[in-house]
């Protein structure tokens, strides 16, 4: 699937305007202005799934918390160090990929109770805006598509810093999370404890632990 083709859509457009030095604020009106250590880290960047994590948890029977993750996906990342409203995300799922460590539980989670892999064989977020709220903090905001059900989240990213590996390849680490309902996106199932309350709650904590590596320049 060739999702990320460098005629995709996803592609920023240029601004034909001069530009002029990026200037937030904060709710309480300060304001916040980009490292410049950042700028040379604008530019295009996969997610590195072999030391990165997308995942979930969730508390199961009011008294334990169930983790799993999405193993396999695919991802296309833009980050503009030195104004992060123009950077993008856009990352692919594979809804049958779930893994919580019990086969028994992911084969319903991949079912129609849940999931619904067969149908519907792939979640996707894409950003639709970027804002700095802090040191090393940034709010990026969404459309998360689950079950052809798409609606906005705001996902909360901490810059965790950049290296060079021993490799030649540029690293950056992001943490995010953000907490769904998931009875908004038609994952309604769930059964009645005796003691009353609900067996799988419908609040979901997403999380992303990034390892980013920086993409070859073409040309």
């Amino acid at each position: 699937m060739k999702l990320f083709s460098r005629d995709t859509s996803f592609r920023r457009t240029e601004r034909t305007v001069t530009p002029q030095p990026p200037t937030m604020s904060t709710a309480a009106g300060t304001a916040l202005l980009p490292d410049p250590a950042l700028a040379p880290l604008t530019g295009e960047w996969v997610i590195d799934p072999a030391h990165s994590r997308i995942g979930f948890s969730v508390r199961h029977a009011m008294v334990t918390t169930v983790r799993g993750a999405f193993p396999e996906y695919q991802s296309r990342l833009y980050f503009d160090g030195r104004d992060p409203s123009r950077s993008q995300a856009e990352i692919v799922l594979s809804t049958g990929s779930v893994d919580t460590g019990v086969e028994q539980r992911d084969a319903h989670l991949v079912g129609r109770d849940f999931l619904d892999a067969r149908n519907h064989p792939r979640m996707r977020f894409a950003s639709t805006a970027v804002e700095m709220v802090g040191n090393d903090v940034y709010r990026m905001t969404g459309d998360l598509t689950i079950k052809a059900t798409t609606r906005p989240v705001g996902l909360e990213l901490t810059y965790i810093g950049h290296v060079t590996d021993p490799f030649g390849y540029q690293r950056a680490g992001f943490d995010g999370t953000t907490t769904i309902n998931r009875s908004e996106w038609g994952l309604n199932y769930n059964s009645k404890l005796a003691e009353g309350g609900a067996m799988v709650s419908e609040k979901v904590r997403l999380q992303f632990d990034i390892a980013a590596i920086r993409t070859a320049p073409v040309g």
